[in-house]
């Protein structure tokens, strides 16, 4: 499976742009907003889009999903339910911090811990990772070691959890339980900033890492 990531909004969220190699098909992961920078990639990375995956209910990672929806004819996949209060508060949210306006929407379909998910030939593994939001989720390629998280984990840091609804302890537990496991070659695009690998935060990141406690 090939990769491209578009920084967008004022947040500079990393919008993940999916292809199934065998396919072509695309799907995009988090659309926060710039449909044009969006589009851009898609462009360049060539086929037809075929899904829009979200990880959770925050504005920058899902303020453009429902216009991508409608303007493409896809499906909304994600993330868990949970987080419905979050993308129910879109135009309030998105009022207060100066973005564009999004209406409330409803996925097509809301996404359970263990849940698969199709793009083309390739099946991703859905796990639900809360703490940042209640109704996080990840997506991880096996074939490709390859995972999508989201606000979950960054290079050197993790998810704010001072929002409503974010308990500290849990995101923690979703860190160390359920995605360390997954390996330390799992390479990971957090929502911001650069790429990493589950082995080298596992050292090195100053909250959940070894070196720390």
């Amino acid at each position: 499976m090939k990769c491209g990531v578009v920084p967008v909004t004022a947040f500079q969220q990393n919008c993940s742009i999916l292809q199934c190699a065998e396919t072509k098909k695309l799907a995009v992961v988090d659309p926060g907003g710039d449909l044009d920078r969006i589009e851009a990639g898609m462009q360049q990375m060539g086929g037809e889009l075929e899904v829009i995956f979200l990880t959770h209910g925050h504005m920058d990672h899902c303020a453009a999903a429902d216009v991508m929806r409608q303007k493409y004819g896809v499906k909304i996949i994600g993330p868990e339910k949970a987080d419905k209060f979050w993308i129910d508060q879109l135009p309030e949210n998105c009022r207060m911090m100066g973005f564009p306006h999004a209406d409330p929407f409803t996925p097509d379909q809301w996404l359970e811990d263990g849940d698969t998910v199709q793009l083309g030939a390739q099946t991703l593994q859905v796990i639900h990772c809360p703490g940042h939001t209640p109704g996080h989720v990840v997506f991880y390629h096996q074939p490709s070691k390859l995972a999508i998280v989201g606000d979950v984990l960054f290079q050197g840091s993790i998810g704010r959890t001072d929002f409503p609804m974010s308990d500290h302890g849990a995101l923690i537990s979703s860190i160390k339980d359920k995605l360390w496991p997954l390996g330390d070659d799992i390479t990971f695009i957090p929502g911001h900033g650069p790429t990493s690998t589950f082995g080298q935060e596992k050292q090195t990141n100053p909250f959940v890492g070894s070196r720390y406690g």
